[in-house]
């Protein structure tokens, strides 16, 4: 803070003292002295509001941030389970299908059993796949590269729990699947021993 330089009074020896040109003179001193104390209290206020200014906006720069990457999140989402609902609908169709073909062979099978006896049927056309050649090709449909070299911390956190969730109902999937096949072993089991 800078000081005016104020010369002190001079006292001339056996001359009277003039006291208040020393008041007046301290005054001033004192008053210059308050003056560049309130300057440079406004100065620091105003750097501390600025600074207040500026957090501020970061705040709500990051909120808004925060904001988009939820929605665009939950639009992925939303997207995810609309594909897997597809997917499941379209499967559940293709069993539909596969079911009534199946039937529709097996009432064509009974019916020729009982009016012709036992026939064996020959099957034509192209090989059927084996359980490798399916495991392979299912495997290759849901294998996903990953590609997280350029991903920061918090994208990879999220696709971390993309994974998870993935697996989590690839799971359930496999649950679902395991007991669908133990409930129609179970029936074959049963429709064997009724005949």
């Amino acid at each position: 803070m800078p000081q005016t330089s104020l010369v002190p009074p001079k006292i001339p020896d056996g001359e009277k003292v003039d006291f208040d040109d020393i008041h007046r003179k301290r005054m001033e001193k004192d008053l210059t002295e308050l003056q560049t104390l309130i300057e440079a209290h406004f100065e620091s206020r105003k750097k501390e509001e600025e600074e207040l200014i500026n957090l501020t906006d970061r705040i709500e720069k990051r909120r808004s941030e925060r904001a988009e990457q939820v929605r665009i999140r939950t639009e992925k989402e939303k997207e995810r389970q609309n594909r897997i609902n597809e997917e499941k609908a379209r499967k559940e169709e293709e069993e539909f299908k596969k079911k009534a073909e199946d039937d529709a062979k097996k009432k064509k099978v009974l019916t020729n059993l009982q009016f012709s006896g036992y026939k064996t049927e020959k099957k034509g056309g192209p090989k059927k796949k084996t359980e490798r050649e399916k495991k392979r090709a299912i495997l290759s449909e849901r294998h996903k590269e990953l590609n997280i070299d350029h991903l920061k911390e918090d994208k990879l956190r999220e696709k971390a729990t993309e994974l998870w969730k993935w697996i989590h109902q690839l799971e359930a999937e496999k649950f679902d699947l395991q007991y669908k096949h133990s409930r129609q072993k179970y029936d074959v089991t049963v429709l064997r021993n009724r005949t």
